[in-house]
């Protein structure tokens, strides 16, 4: 006899040959359940990994992967960036000048990060130059008190290339009339636009050199950005840094900066996967259904196995061996499905667009034209553990049933 006995037993059952092909119906049903809830899992992970990848990519495209930064100015700051570019993890280091400030133009005005950079020196650690929609980075030069303002901060402003805006900032004048904040007019030079309102409604870029006089910081610079071999080690090789430099630095990371950004965004990655679990979750224990009613249809059979000295334990392993077959094959078609569709989804949707003529992502609104997919072997690892889980857990109930069959009762009426 094939061996072992439980595992052949219960791969025979799987399938009602003769007769009762309405449980087999009912598996079916329930691997399909469980494939179908698979894959949706997967797509949909994938395309908020996807999504979380294109916000990281244009957050950190403006934002360094981490700072060194010192208040009252660092003056050395040329000593530094080379002493700091000596580090092996370390790909780009460039100096900078921040400004809280507020932009006003023909009575409209808007809060602003204001960011001094050296154009020569932030394409080590931005994507400023790409980012450009009008005009030159290298349109900023030292004492042209020229801008570069994000798109929409232009429009709220009312601003455009050539026009003039006043640069308000928080240091103070003594006047004859009094304590005034310092005012400069800049000419604006450039537009860009990353597709993030943070930095496109509320930043701009000048000359370093500019933003130094308005803040009184003479040649010092405020601080150091770092463009890193590994942005998820940001937060070690950031303290590393620290420790190894002489003097004091305020030491920040990107992870701290966006951290409720990120934080809200891998809550609700977690949250969806355990509302699409629960359709997993659904088709897995629709198997408990499945193996009752086996159970019922061969109480007969159980008996004649049990009198021939099959024990209790055997006759539970015949059971759990059919509804967990039931939950593999189901995990692996959609394992296998929602992996081929999650690699193909972008053109997928792209096609039913054309055909259909519609546009699920207005580029106006979500910056994207095209539906991103990020499928990661953890994530299908997870689920798919987890679905064959559930369908084992499932097989328990049902199996425990058959186990405790009375031969004698099973057999009386047949």
């Amino acid at each position: 006899m094939f061996r072992p006995f439980s595992l052949f037993v219960g791969l025979r059952y799987t399938r009602a040959r003769r007769r009762n092909h309405f449980i087999s119906f009912i598996s079916l049903i329930s691997m399909l359940g469980i494939m179908l809830g698979i894959v949706a899992l997967i797509v949909v992970l994938s395309v908020m990994n996807g999504f979380h990848k294109e916000i990281q990519v244009r957050i950190l495209g403006m934002a360094s992967h981490a700072t060194l930064s010192d208040p009252s100015g660092i003056r050395d700051w040329q000593e530094l960036v080379d002493e700091l570019s000596q580090h092996p993890q370390v790909i780009g280091a460039a100096p900078f000048v921040e400004i809280q400030s507020m932009l006003m133009n023909a009575g409209r005005t808007q809060a602003a990060l204001l960011r001094g950079i050296l154009p020569a020196e932030e394409d080590a650690v931005s994507n400023l130059r790409q980012d450009m929609v009008l005009g030159s980075v290298d349109s900023l030069v030292a004492g042209g008190f020229k801008i570069i303002l994000g798109r929409e901060l232009a429009a709220v402003l009312g601003v455009g290339v050539g026009d003039k805006v006043t640069v308000v900032t928080p240091q103070l004048n003594a006047t004859p009339v009094g304590v005034m904040p310092r005012l400069k007019a800049f000419t604006v030079v450039g537009l860009f636009e990353v597709g993030m309102s943070d930095y496109d409604r509320g930043a701009g870029f000048m000359h370093m050199e500019d933003a130094a006089r308005l803040l009184r910081l003479g040649d010092a610079a405020e601080g150091v950005r770092l463009k890193l071999t590994d942005m998820w080690e940001a937060p070690m090789i950031a303290r590393e840094l620290q420790y190894s430099l002489d003097g004091l630095y305020r030491v920040s990371d990107w992870t701290q900066v966006h951290r409720n950004f990120f934080a809200a965004l891998r809550t609700e990655k977690r949250m969806m996967s355990i509302i699409l679990f629960l359709i997993v979750a659904v088709a897995a224990f629709n198997i408990v259904s499945t193996l009752v009613m086996v159970v019922t249809d061969k109480r007969a059979d159980i008996a004649v196995l049990r009198t021939l000295g099959a024990s209790p334990g055997r006759i539970m392993a015949i059971f759990m061996v059919q509804g967990t077959a039931i939950g593999v094959f189901g995990t692996l078609l959609g394992m296998v499905g929602g992996v081929l569709l999650g690699w193909n989804v972008e053109s997928i949707v792209a096609f039913i667009e054309r055909l259909f003529d519609v546009h699920f992502l207005d580029p106006s609104i979500y910056y994207i034209s095209v539906l991103p997919s990020d499928v990661r072997a953890a994530d299908v690892i997870r689920i798919g553990l987890g679905a064959f889980l559930m369908s084992l857990v499932a097989t328990l109930y049902p199996a425990w049933r058959a186990a405790r069959t009375d031969p004698a009762e099973a057999l009386r009426y047949e």
